[in-house]
């Protein structure tokens, strides 16, 4: 039953292990001391309120699923007791739990971080559970990226939930609660042999599939970008044409847990970073940059705990239009 657990027998603090009619694997991580908090550190992996790979849920935990290299996992993560205990379904169950601590934020040092301006000092001290993951995969951060270029969110949104339900496969592992069925992401193969049609269904134009498919057939490529350093990883994903500053920063923000990759070519965030650091709703990339050089190595997480504060200008135009290319 979804939420329940069978009696664990002891073993060594985190080591995996499996359970007959329980998880795959299990295990339980030990944050470093001090405050965190599991789902400001996976919120970023999170694409809109429907992601059908992803859900937080009201009792603090976490679902997750992915397609590791070993294959699908489905990933439940539960905070309790100042520990965090997940429990993994799937081929891929092992690969996952292996990297757990990654992923929950284990190799990022926030420490390094000094705010040099109130309103981050305000910023770090309300949201103090923060820390930076690392997924180690590429893809699966990638193509909604590559989705999510020059359209709104909520397009963006729409289009990824469709083609993993479409396209992706059952989660292995229980249900939500309420029934429903989380999907894995399709492997490299099935977005390569997605018709045109379906493309256009999803709202998906020409340039964004076209650079989707030109990813999936260099995925193994892709993927050896999460073991690099940031610079590395971000010239070997902008080698595809189509991928540009701003989609590489967000994938290796998540992929290789980077903590001074800044999204430039972002719609809103230098004004965002402009009004809350020096009053310039109007800045541009390199006003932002310029703002931003007190924090280098770590100007992906002041822009964090900028977002994080809430101190974004008013709007002064209606959002940006939705289209429906589906319907031409």
């Amino acid at each position: 039953m979804a939420g329940r657990f069978a009696p664990r027998p002891r073993t060594a603090p985190g080591a995996l292990r499996a359970e007959p009619g329980c998880a795959d694997a299990t295990r339980r991580w030990t944050p470093p001391p001090g405050p965190y908090d599991l789902g400001l550190v996976l919120g970023p992996l999170r694409r809109g309120p429907g992601d059908p790979t992803f859900r937080a849920l009201p009792d603090g935990s976490v679902r997750r699923t992915c397609r590791t290299p070993d294959g699908p996992c489905a990933l439940r993560l539960i905070p309790r007791g100042g520990v965090v205990e997940a429990e993994a379904w799937g081929a891929g169950a092992g690969w996952q739990l292996e990297r757990l601590p990654e992923l929950l934020g284990a190799a990022d040092d926030p420490d390094a971080f000094v705010p040099r301006h109130r309103l981050l000092v305000m910023a770090q001290r309300r949201r103090p559970g923060l820390r930076l993951c690392r997924t180690g995969l590429v893809l699966e951060s990638l193509i909604p990226s590559i989705l999510e270029q020059k359209v709104t969110t909520v397009e963006a949104y729409r289009a990824w939930r469709l083609l993993v339900r479409g396209y992706g496969e059952p989660a292995p592992g229980p249900a939500l609660g309420s029934g429903e069925r989380m999907y894995v992401m399709p492997d490299a193969r099935t977005w390569a042999l997605i018709p045109s049609w379906e493309w256009h269904k999803a709202g998906v134009d020409a340039k964004r599939s076209s650079t989707i498919l030109r990813t999936v057939r260099v995925a193994r490529r892709m993927e050896e970008a999460a073991a690099m350093e940031a610079e590395q990883a971000v010239a070997r994903l902008e080698l595809i044409p189509g991928i540009g500053p701003w989609t590489s920063a967000e994938v290796i923000q998540r992929s290789n847990g980077a903590p001074d990759a800044v999204t430039v070519g972002d719609l809103h965030l230098p004004g965002i970073v402009g009004h809350a650091l020096a009053g310039d709703r109007d800045a541009d990339d390199a006003a932002m940059l310029e703002l931003l050089a007190p924090y280098e190595g770590q100007r992906h997480r002041a822009t964090r705990l900028i977002l994080l504060s809430g101190h974004t200008p008013a709007r002064r135009a209606p959002r940006m239009a939705i289209r429906n290319i589906a319907a031409l």
